[in-house]
């Protein structure tokens, strides 16, 4: 029983991390909902004010001027058609009731903002509001909303009234359609799904609405952009190549290193093959896998491979099947693709035949019952299948000298199957007299024909059909095979054992950090330990997601190294092919991406989220997660200054051109802005920016170093003079020209097209302009890269999308010379480096802003989709359809 109970306790650990990261996942997703629920209720309360202000003054202006209007839409309207009392009436109360600008709505919701009165002579403003249809008719809705609250754009006095100033008056201007189907035109637009885009058109600019789960961002167009409409919208010429790969994942996969006969290492990160000619220092890459890469074998030949990968889910959640490719190493060729639509959840263990010169593959997927199935690697067609085990299977191998024994291992087991006449039989090693182990962790057959396991107990047993140990073994137990010997090897667990071809073996502990060497009867000959720092770590694949390359006499260097826990920090050198990395590792890593190495890496106290180089390149500032944030030295890596913000994580830094300033982001909602002297090694409080209602995400600065703009985590743009003593700009609207020495904020005009449709305000982690500000590159929730051409203000603008990562992609950056983009995902602790392949010459981002032509031509209804039919401002829709319903019934009563 006590056993018994042992096995349940351990049963519940192993599956209790599983658990406890689905809870954590769910959490998140609870306090994103609370956060925008809290968002929409304000937004909510902020309608309701502005509305008690607005229906008495619009009832008394609209009171007073419904003869004169009335005459007006009785002249607008088709020959033989004219309005009931009571349409009209309908007609007069909608006049005005526009969805409030969102900074409007922003002021009001705070109690330190100014409120001014509504005057009678703001409705008649209302009135002047245009907006053309596609064939050029201006058609008088009221989309935009101008009020005299401090800080809001109101149109000029000067300016003439328009001769069609009522509020329907031009809707059927030179049109002989239905009046009713035109409003129905306009009851379609205001309805939005998660993401959508309404286009207001201001007397003195142009403004876009875009909607985020609901939720309105308004953004101004530049002075320049004499035609929005006519802006085109094309892919970047410059593309994407991938061309290093950083990190390895060892952390939590076996058999995952291998040797080629070219002296290539072939190894696995994220959805990437990577083969590392050690001795020429360059990197060739199999990319053709959709998701992360889980196990690896080498053919006998030494030229094929074959990987297979877990299944994953698309950006909708559905899951996508896995499976096994099998590639040429030399051409990056795919020969054969095993399996599709048969493994379920993914591919744990993958392993060629050698005494057929491999003909057959066995593979066995993460399903509950760990399928193990064989396959014809010339056919592709399956030859047998079987349920292995409910337990975790670590490993499969094929007998060396016998293709029909095929030995599996893992949790609390290890089974010897046979295959014959297509069909598997297994039999379970039994341990006797021997203590069982909780995990076999691996196993090799040795010159003998007897089979080597290492266990969780740091032993290494050897098994044969001997009948050594008979009499400990119970009824039928002859026929297994049996456990002839136990070698105590390392203090914990063995993981790998690796047969050479003398005879002798090697194992690799774990907790001891020794490699062992054994003679052909198990003594031990030498050993060596690994260091845990990266400096001093045969190729040895560590937990650490390092591999290591040396021998006993001269020690172990490591070749690849890489994170170990999730990244978000990112940071590349303003002059120098350098970069830097932080994450939940606790590492801060600085690496120089012309010679493919890590510089100096170093271990802070908590971990790392957000980094920044100061502009003269002396030192670098990484925001950690407990609201403290360091700066440290690149040449000497010494800690200069330490400061704290707040007691909640910081999420970005950022030095403004001339390195005079320095914002730091926080999780409190508040933007710390920093005076900085000493070249980057002395800082000073400054002020602190506050007005945002959600924790910041993303700011960038203004070429000038006087202003920021920045992000926050229920989608606000907000403006900040700095100089002026980190004021909030309530006026948005005289932003909208303003030139930014960085772009790295994911809510803005130039960069609006980089949301999908149906995007729900969190798909984007990250973007970042280019230097020569020609391209972004954009990080997404979906394992993807995107490059879009910059500016990209127009929705559904086309891009280059580039796959490799096996997790969130949580941040992107150029380098200082735009050559390379560099990515980092988040799970899959892989940093990859992509090459610029520059196209044409082309025209500066600048230029593209420019229109062709001057001419407004309104084509707005096509940045509609079928898609966004929900959401939207219920306001708007009420009054919509309230004056479409009185249409309706003046028709009636016409036809009666």
């Amino acid at each position: 029983l006590r056993k018994f109970a042992g096995n349940v306790d351990i049963d519940r650990i192993y599956n209790g991390k599983d658990r406890v990261s689905v809870m954590e996942g769910r959490l998140q997703l609870q306090e994103n909902e609370i956060t925008l629920l809290k968002s929409s209720l304000a937004d909510a309360l902020r309608r309701l004010r502005l509305h008690d202000q607005l229906i008495p003054l619009l009832k008394q202006q609209l009171i007073a001027a419904n003869r004169i209007e009335s005459n007006k839409i009785e002249y607008a309207l088709p020959k033989g058609i004219s309005l009931t009392e009571g349409s009209q009436a309908k007609l007069h109360r909608t006049q005005g009731l526009e969805e409030e600008d969102e900074e409007v709505e922003k002021d009001l919701s705070r109690t330190s903002s100014v409120e001014e009165p509504i005057h009678p002579t703001t409705i008649k403003s209302l009135q002047r509001e245009d907006l053309q249809d596609p064939n050029g008719s201006t058609e008088s809705l009221s989309s935009a909303r101008q009020t005299p609250i401090s800080g809001s754009p109101v149109p000029p006095k000067d300016l003439p009234p328009s001769p069609r100033s009522g509020p329907l008056s031009t809707i059927l201007e030179g049109q002989n359609k239905p009046l009713c189907v035109i409003m129905y035109k306009y009851v379609s637009m205001v309805q939005s799904c998660h993401t959508c885009f309404f286009i207001c058109h201001w007397l003195t600019g142009q403004s876009i609405k875009m909607f985020i789960r609901g939720r309105p961002i308004t953004m101004y167009v530049p002075s320049n952009i004499q035609n929005y409409d006519d802006l085109r919208m094309e892919p970047p010429v410059e593309k994407l190549e991938l061309d290093w790969v950083y990190g390895y994942r060892g952390r939590d996969c076996r058999a995952n290193l291998y040797l080629l006969a070219s002296g290539e290492a072939v190894y696995f990160i994220a959805c990437v093959v990577v083969l590392y000619h050690i001795n020429n220092r360059t990197q060739r890459h199999y990319s053709k896998h959709t998701d992360c890469v889980r196990c690896l074998t080498i053919h006998p030949d030494k030229v094929r491979v074959a990987s297979g990968q877990t299944a994953g889910v698309d950006k909708d959640g559905k899951p996508l099947q896995p499976y096994v490719h099998i590639w040429d190493s030399s051409t990056l060729i795919t020969l054969q693709q095993i399996g599709l639509g048969t493994f379920e959840r993914g591919v744990g263990s993958v392993a060629f035949s050698f005494a057929d010169s491999g003909a057959f593959l066995c593979v066995i997927d993460d399903s509950n019952e760990h399928m193990l199935s064989v396959w014809d690697c010339a056919k592709g067609t399956k030859h047998a299948e079987v349920k292995s085990t409910n337990e975790a299977v670590f490993t499969v191998e094929f007998n060396p000298n016998d293709s029909t024994n095929i030995i599996t291992c893992g949790k609390s087991h290890v089974y010897f199957w046979t295959l014959s006449a297509g069909s598997l039989t297994k039999k379970q090693g039994i341990f006797g007299k021997y203590k069982k182990p909780k995990f076999i962790q691996c196993f090799v057959f040795s010159l003998t024909g007897d089979v080597l396991t290492g266990d969780s107990e740091g032993n290494i047993l050897t098994w044969g059909k001997s009948p050594g140990d008979v009499k400990t073994l119970g009824k039928g137990a002859k026929e297994t095979f049996q456990i002839m010997r136990q070698t105590r090897a390392h203090d914990g667990s063995v993981f790998t054992l690796c047969m050479l071809q003398g005879g002798a073996l090697l194992s690799g502990g774990g907790k001891d950090r020794k490699i062992i060497r054994w003679s052909a009867d198990l003594a031990p000959e030498r050993e060596c330990e690994v260091k845990d720092t990266y400096g001093e770590e045969l190729l040895v694949g560590t937990t650490r997601n390092a591999i290591l390359r040396g021998t006993f006499s001269d020690g172990f260097v490591a070749i690849v190294q890489g994170h170990v826990d999730e990244m978000w920090g990112l940071a590349t050198h303003p002059s120098q092919d350098v970069f830097l990395t932080c994450g939940h590792d606790r590492l801060v890593c600085v690496w120089n991406t012309e010679e493919h190495k890590l510089d100096w890496c170093t271990t802070l106290e908590e971990y790392g989220l957000c980094a920044d180089f100061c502009p003269n390149g002396a030192v670098v500032s990484v925001g950690l997660s407990t609201g403290r944030w360091l700066v440290l030295d690149l040449q000497t890596k010494d800690i200069v200054s330490d400061y704290t913000d707040g007691n909640e994580q910081l999420s970005v830094m950022r030095y403004s051109t001339d390195g005079s300033f320095l914002a730091v982001g926080s999780h409190d909602n508040f933007i710390y802005i920093y005076n900085v002297t000493e070249s980057g090694r002395r800082y000073s409080r400054y002020g602190k920016c506050n007005g945002h209602s959600s924790f910041i995400t993303h700011l960038d600065w203004s070429k000038d170093g006087k202003y920021i703009m920045s992000n926050s985590g229920d989608y606000e743009i907000l403006y900040w003079d700095i100089a002026g003593g980190c004021k909030l700009l309530r006026n948005r609207y005289e932003s909208k020209d303003r030139e930014w020495a960085s772009y790295t904020c994911v809510l803005g005009f130039h960069v609006m097209g980089v949301w999908l449709e149906g995007s729900d305000g969190t798909d984007i982690n990250a973007l970042c302009r280019s230097h020569n500000e020609r391209m972004v590159a954009v990080a997404d929730d979906f394992c993807k890269v995107h490059l879009f051409q910059y500016p990209c203000p127009k929705p559904k603008a086309p891009n280059h999308s580039y796959e490799g990562h096996g997790s969130h992609v949580t941040n992107v950056r150029f380098t200082h010379c735009d050559s390379h983009v560099l990515s980092m995902g988040g799970k899959d602790t892989c940093i990859l480096q992509w090459r610029v392949k520059r196209g044409g010459t082309g025209d500066s981002g600048g230029d593209r802003l420019h229109s062709s032509s001057s001419t407004s031509t309104n084509k707005g209804e096509r940045m509609f989709t079928e898609g966004e039919r929900e959401g939207g401002s219920n306001v708007e829709r009420e009054w919509l359809l309230d004056l479409w319903r009185s249409v309706c019934l003046a028709f009636k009563s016409k036809q009666v």
